[in-house]
Order: structure tokens, then C-alpha cells, then sequence
């Protein structure tokens, strides 16, 4: 498993979680999903991911997205 995979289960997880809690919960749950897509859009372009970080300092080995 590498940092990748994790990130990207992490963030389709939060996803599911935003959603179901906005169902059953409150509408203000989508400001997570949309936290959630803002920072993998950033991600995306800059390459900066903090998950990746902490994944990293917790000795995930690196992916091919998240280099550094």
C-alpha cells in the first residue's frame, strides 16, 4: 500500500461520510465534501497533499503523485 492508494480511499471515504450526513443529519455536512474536492483539486495542481505528509512521516511508502 502506498501513500496514494491511502489518499485517495481517505478522500473517496469523506465523501461517503459528507453524504450520508448530510441525508440524515444537516445540508451543512457538503461543506466537508467540498473541503474534501477543494484540496484534492489543489493537490492536483501543486502536488502538495498535508494527508501525503503525515502518511509519509508514519512510514507509508511514497507514490508516484505525492513524491515528496
Amino acid at each position: 500500500m502506498n501513500v496514494d492508494r491511502l489518499v485517495m480511499r481517505f478522500a473517496g471515504s469523506m465523501v461517503i461520510v459528507s453524504v450520508l450526513l448530510t441525508y440524515y443529519v444537516s445540508s451543512w455536512w457538503l461543506l466537508l465534501a467540498l473541503f474534501v474536492g477543494v484540496n484534492l483539486l489543489q493537490a492536483s495542481f501543486t502536488g502538495f497533499c498535508p494527508l501525503a505528509k503525515i502518511l509519509r512521516r508514519f512510514g507509508v511508502a511514497p507514490g508516484s503523485a505525492f513524491p515528496r
